[in-house]
């Protein structure tokens, strides 16, 4: 195997076992175990738990942002798009696509860590932005009514991410979350779902 092989196959591996357990709670000898490699060799990609935990968190943005890409891509409504990539992201069978899990993750676990606290601030912008502008594109095809805020919008979409994975972990909306979708959808657009 090759060292970019093996280091994707490391990062895979990790990824899954972040996802599973805990920041906290996951060693780098159990990763190393699970990857089939020793602790040294993972080491030779990935200089500490940290770095590795940081390229989870890239790694499980990029499918994400691979997966809404293809929704926006497959959706030719403008102003179903933002509904897209929502429904593009809770129905993924990608666990490593769960990227709000991890963020969850390292706010309850790792916030004692500055440098995962800037990553993640540095990350979450970048998601908003990223909502943001296909906003923007959606109220310039004519989606999305053009006096809502783009940024402010963003971020409830944002929150209502936070709020279905908490529902996915708690089972606590007994199906609200389809109705604030929808009302949400109604209030961009001005189109009911």
């Amino acid at each position: 195997m090759t060292a970019a092989a093996r280091r994707e196959a490391v990062l895979d591996t990790a990824c899954g076992v972040f996802a599973r357990s805990s920041y906290r709670g996951t060693t780098t000898k159990a990763i190393a175990a699970q990857a089939g490699i020793t602790e040294p060799i993972l080491y030779r990609h990935f200089p500490s738990k940290r770095d590795l935990y940081l390229a989870c968190l890239d790694a499980a943005w990029a499918r994400v942002r691979g997966l809404w890409d293809k929704a926006v891509d497959a959706e030719p409504d403008p102003a179903a798009w933002v509904q897209a990539i929502g429904l593009a992201y809770l129905s993924t069978k990608d666990k490593r696509a769960r990227l709000v899990d991890l963020w969850i993750q390292a706010l309850s676990e790792a916030s004692d860590d500055p440098e995962i606290r800037r990553y993640l601030r540095r990350q979450i912008r970048e998601v908003h932005e990223y909502v943001e502008s296909l906003i923007k594109r959606s109220q310039e095809a004519g989606g999305i009514i053009r006096d809502r805020d783009p940024s402010a919008e963003a971020w409830v979409f944002m929150s209502i991410g936070l709020l279905g994975t908490i529902d996915r972990r708690l089972s606590m909306l007994d199906g609200e979350l389809g109705r604030i979708v929808a009302a949400r959808r109604l209030w961009m657009t001005g189109r009911p779902a």
